[in-house]
């Protein structure tokens, strides 16, 4: 029987529920031996010129070692925007010494002796701004008055598409146009970032910090501080959550390294929650404008999205999103028809980076949040308009009208398994009757049918590096060019490679997110892990296998093509030759039985599925209560259910808390207004049912192990069915649209606007 398919439970937990992960304010390395602490003092104000920067008397304050400032930073170009479509103006400098562009933004730091001593330290930096009118919103942003780079001449970063032609729905009997707006959010991960560097005798620095991808984030920094990469060894430890966020490195990250080098001491810097929402990138950020157009049959002929993303101070990945979110507009639609538009603006905000889906999740809001407008214009039940306009069942190659290459889909099957399972026609029944009661909880019934890209190259390649060695004892060990935080790969890839090799899962240690061990990889990012990272794995055990015959073959004098694994005992036999045989430890004791790999996949995947919600909402209060979350996620083979569900899970709670609850905001001024748990919600397990999960699996060709991405599929479905639902339980009261996140003021005030319009 194999292993694969089975739910092993995640070798990573007893450790992390005892002893406990070693994240990197965990560390304990004798390199880090007498660190000092980083306090970055950073920007109250979200735009204007800095007049004067005094630390005098922070350099006097208990256990200051050092203070540093752009006066100090004249050896370090700025960071260059890294974006072929963004104006090379729009680089970021180490320190604010011009202009601060959001707040948040770093003017100086103080290195301490102590941690707590750098709060206090930073307190005594007197710093002198000029205050400049802010641009906080993409519509300041595209009208150009005021500039955050004025050198650029504008604050568009990057434009995608053409305008949507004037004829574009000529000849459809119902057009509907809605504003739509995928708010800002917060990742959030429990584990804020850190980072910690110290140089050796030998010239070479050493950084460990919290991220997706140590050999990315190497890179990035190497090319920063203009080292060659040979002197950076980056070493990830245990990472708490990165949905995004923590792809690649950070500006502080090599800052910490460039202060570990001025202070000839290790430093160290980890950041607190306030500091964290305000620096980390946050995520969405999108203002869109959905036009679809059609028959009053319900058959879509045209589609058009408009997107403005919100790209925040600097350009990170903010100006790539549009592009996902433009490739994945048809989505899982025939409409004859489809036009995108993009605009990457600037915004004195944080900046906007990958978060869960980045830019996918988008696209799908968008579209389905059309189709229910479009059914609510023309009198249809939402579910008969998305059977209508479904893609047919495929299993070659589909382009879209953008140019994606879809592997594979039944989109209508997900559809109908859902609607299955939820018994759909009962909980339209239901809601039916509570409207013509005029109950006082109305039910909200809210569906989104996906698809999406996983796998896309990360411009480190679309592929991933693996080794695996035997060793004498009969262990093994697999190094993987992946980066898990929370995923389970050390359970998964040692179960992939214990299915080639018959090693048990217990004696496979998997390791990763060291550049010098595993130079080369592309990290955790876009849902690529296993059908990359995995593959590679798979491929590697299978290498070795290879490798382990033709070594056997000479000692049991036997030809290689008649020797075969024997799983039961981790070796390999003679084909018909009972007792003829031997182990891969024993092959191991001669010469080091060991394979590096690296595999390339034949292109990205894209998962699909379809999700249905069912909500209670409160006509009195507004307040929206999630009664069931019934979901379709076929991701193609799976490798291990459990922890496939747990990557369900967590994104569908994602989604909803989006849909719900989360949002970053500001005032006028660019001041946050969000940068503190009190003030940013996210959701908890007391505001979620119980998610009922329904399995189908539709196998890739594009790996050997048939796998397609799992980790943000949730997110992308859950949000606009969340969406839907709390606006369909309102929508007989004359409510049309509420924008995300629906909270219970929202509600309540459409509903009453609703109905003071149906008054007049």
């Amino acid at each position: 029987m194999s292993i694969l398919g089975t739910r092993v439970v995640r070798t990573e937990d007893p450790l992390f529920l005892t002893r406990g992960a070693t994240y990197t304010d965990d560390l304990v390395d004798d390199r880090l031996t007498g660190a000092l602490h980083a306090t970055f003092i950073r920007s109250q104000v979200a735009h204007g010129r800095v007049l004067s920067v005094d630390t005098s008397a922070a350099r006097e304050a208990p256990g200051v070692v050092a203070v540093y400032s752009a006066e100090d930073c004249t050896d370090l170009d700025p960071i260059p925007a890294g974006l072929p479509m963004v104006p090379a103006a729009m680089s970021r400098p180490w320190f604010a010494s011009e202009t601060v562009r959001f707040v948040g933004d770093i003017i100086a730091v103080v290195l301490t002796e102590e941690r707590y001593q750098g709060e206090d330290a930073a307190e005594m930096v007197s710093v002198d701004i000029d205050t400049l009118p802010a641009v906080v919103t993409t519509a300041d942003a595209l009208k150009d008055e005021t500039l955050l780079f004025p050198e650029a001449g504008t604050n568009v970063m990057a434009a995608f598409g053409e305008p949507e032609p004037a004829d574009f729905f000529a000849g459809c009997e119902v057009v509907v146009r809605q504003a739509v707006v995928n708010q800002r959010v917060a990742p959030v991960p429990l584990e804020t970032r850190a980072a910690a560097a110290a140089w050796g005798e030998d010239g070479r620095v050493t950084i460990f910090c919290s991220n997706q991808g140590a050999q990315q984030a190497k890179a990035q920094i190497a090319g920063w501080l203009g080292l060659d990469p040979a002197l950076v060894h980056l070493v990830t430890p245990d990472v708490g959550g990165g949905f995004g966020a923590k792809i690649g490195a950070d500006p502080e990250f090599a800052m910490v390294a460039w202060l570990a080098q001025k202070a000839g001491r290790p430093v160290k810097w980890v950041e607190n929650r306030s500091e964290n929402l305000v620096g980390m990138l946050h995520g969405r950020g999108q203002d869109q404008v959905v036009a679809i157009g059609g028959s009053r049959d319900g058959t879509v002929e045209a589609y058009s999205l408009l997107v403005d993303q919100d790209c925040g101070a600097y350009p990170r990945f903010g100006p790539v999103l549009p592009t996902l979110t433009m490739l994945m507009a048809p989505a899982v639609y025939a409409f004859p028809k489809v036009h995108a538009q993009a605009r990457a603006l600037a915004t004195n905000t944080t900046s906007i980076g990958a978060y869960r889906g980045a830019g996918r999740p988008e696209a799908t809001a968008a579209v389905e949040r059309a189709l229910d407008l479009f059914a609510a214009e023309i009198g249809m039940d939402p579910a008969e308009v998305r059977r209508k306009n479904l893609l047919p069942d495929f299993h070659e190659p589909h382009t879209t009208a953008m140019g994606a290459v879809y592997d594979s889909g039944e989109y209508v099957a997900a559809l109908d398994k859902v609607l299955d399972a939820a018994g759909y026609q009962e909980l339209r029944a239901e809601q039916a009757r509570r409207r013509e009661n005029g109950d006082v909880k109305q039910l909200g019934i809210g569906m989104s049918v996906y698809v999406e890209i996983t796998g896309a190259d990360t411009g480190l390649g679309a592929g991933e590096s693996a080794e695996m060695e035997v060793h004498p004892d009969g262990t093994a060990t697999v190094l993987t060019g992946t980066s898990p935080h929370g995923q389970g790969h050390a359970t998964a890839w040692a179960m992939i490679a214990s299915e080639q090799t018959g090693i048990p899962v217990d004696k496979i240690t998997v390791i990763h997110g060291d550049t010098d061990r595993i130079p080369r990889g592309g990290g955790t990012m876009g849902s690529r892990s296993l059908q990359q990272g995995g593959a590679a794995v798979h491929q590697a055990a299978t290498e070795l296998v290879e490798l382990a015959k033709q070594r056997a073959a000479e000692q049991l004098e036997a030809d290689p093509a008649d020797l075969e694994i024997d799983l039961s005992s981790a070796g390999l036999s003679v084909r018909g030759t009972p007792g003829a045989g031997i182990t891969l430890a024993q092959l191991a004791e001669k010469e080091p039985l060991l394979v590096q790999t690296r595999f390339e996949a034949g292109g990205p995947t894209f998962p699909f599925g379809a999700h249905l919600v069912v909500v209670e909402v409160d006509t009195e209060s507004g307040k929206t209560e999630v009664q069931r979350v019934v979901t379709v996620d076929d991701a193609g083979t799976i490798v291990n259910p459990l922890l496939a569900e747990g990557q369900r899970h967590g994104g569908i709670a994602q989604g909803v808390a989006q849909a719900l609850l989360e949002e970053v905001l500001y005032d006028a001024d660019g001041n946050p207004q969000t940068s503190t748990l009190a003030d940013y919600p996210f959701v908890s397990a007391t505001e979620l049912p119980s998610f009922e999960l329904v399995d189908m699996a539709t196998p890739t060709p594009m790996n050997p192990l048939g796998a397609k991405g799992i980790g943000e599929a949730g997110t992308i479905g859950s949000t606009p069915a969340v969406h839907n639902a709390v606006i369909d339980a309102v929508a007989h009261l004359g409510v049309r649209h509420i924008d995300m996140p629906t909270t219970p003021m929202k509600v309540w005030r459409a509903i009453q606007q609703a109905q003071q319009e149906g008054t007049h």
